[in-house]
């Protein structure tokens, strides 16, 4: 029952009388604060051997569970959960133990493993800027940045103790290496890619050799550009090569506009010439399988075949000409007869819609008189003799 309530004896939870002016007993209150406890777990005093022994066993049973419990809650404390981008690096008394991938996971708690998540997706860039000495001894200004990320956990986290500072030595090492190797021309134009590329391998070389755990996943370098004293130069310089490339793509128009039509008119001219090459054999054979034919009959009939070639020649040559020779018997002059002109006569007067004599064939026609050609008389004889 409460110390104030009627047959509580009169004394407070201390013990002490109410009587009593002075203040609680200290050392007392803490010796009867022990005993209460010691009572819970069974190391009360007084009580007989059963009593004693009973208290002895809830003890133990109630140690047993609570330390149960705190195994268990301890065993909890081991998981732990892995996300995504991030990589579990388990160290067991301080050493690396293994690396988890993504996902709930369970180590042995604390002290004996602890775990250390590390973002593996997580981009870092730096930039870097420098004038530098190119190997046709020009300095030119030179701008980069790299971004890399983690790529092996543990090599990043106990195989170098800065990564980002080696990573950056490194990087300065291979551009001056790199720009130092190329010549200034080539830096300015179109050398550009390829300088980025080669830094970006020789510095993942640099770090895989250094363990460093470091991915370098891009090298962006802007436009190389010479120091500001010689800038003006350089700019003339960089206009007269684009000049010169302006120059190089019209001609090189200009000339896949005329080398088709050159091929053209080269194929056509090619054919022209077979054309004419095919014609002329085959007027040369036609001209040879005649000549045999002739041949073949002059060797069976010569008077009569060379009889028939001087006439087929002298109908061919004059079978054209209008002029007409009449040789008057008994004389040594020739009638000529301008037939030429009476044709074109009668045609005008027959267009003519005006009445208009008939042109007197005495006035156009003509007598003339001409001492031949002894050497063609003689021949004609001969022929007629013939």
């Amino acid at each position: 029952m409460a110390w104030n309530e009627p047959g509580g004896g009169g004394k407070d939870p201390w013990g002490s009388s109410p009587n009593n002016a002075g203040p609680p007993d200290l050392d007392e209150i803490v010796r009867k604060l022990q005993e209460r406890v010691s009572g819970l777990f069974g190391g009360g005093k007084g009580g007989g051997g059963a009593g004693g022994g009973g208290g002895g066993d809830i003890s133990k049973r109630t140690i047993a569970v609570i330390g149960a419990v705190l195994f268990i809650a301890w065993l909890f404390t081991g998981i732990y959960i892995v996300d995504p981008a991030e990589r579990g690096v388990v160290l067991r008394f301080g050493a690396y133990a293994k690396t988890t991938e993504p996902g709930p996971h369970w180590h042995i708690p604390y002290p004996i493993e602890t775990v250390e998540l590390v973002n593996v997706d997580e981009i870092s860039s730096f930039s870097h800027k420098a004038a530098m000495l190119t190997k046709d001894e020009n300095i030119v200004d030179v701008e980069l940045t790299v971004q890399s990320r983690i790529q092996d956990a543990a090599n990043y986290l106990f195989q170098d103790q800065a990564p980002e500072k080696t990573l950056r030595d490194a990087t300065e090492t291979v551009v001056r290496k790199t720009i130092g190797g190329s010549k200034l021309d080539f830096i300015l134009t179109e050398g550009r890619s390829a300088i980025a590329a080669t830094i970006q391998e020789r510095v993942q070389n640099l770090m895989d050799s250094y363990k460093t755990g470091l991915l370098v996943t891009s090298v962006n370098m802007q436009p190389a550009k010479p120091p500001e004293p010689v800038k003006e130069a350089f700019d003339d310089a960089i206009k007269a090569r684009e000049d010169k490339e302006r120059l190089e793509n019209q001609a090189e128009a200009y000339a896949n506009e005329i080398l088709p039509r050159a091929r053209g008119e080269a194929a056509r001219a090619l054919a022209d010439a077979k054309a004419y090459r095919d014609r002329v054999i085959a007027e040369a054979e036609g001209r040879t399988s005649r000549f045999s034919a002739v041949l073949a009959q002059y060797e069976k009939a010569p008077e009569v075949t060379r009889e028939r070639l001087y006439l087929e020649t002298l109908e061919r040559v004059l079978g054209g000409n209008n002029t007409v020779l009449l040789d008057v018997p008994g004389g040594d002059s020739l009638m000529y007869l301008p037939l030429d002109q009476l044709i074109g006569s009668a045609k005008r007067s027959q267009a003519s819609s005006s009445d208009r004599s008939r042109p007197d064939l005495s006035r156009n026609t003509t007598a003339s008189t001409r001492t031949p050609d002894p050497r063609s008389r003689d021949t004609s004889r001969e022929r007629r003799g013939r």
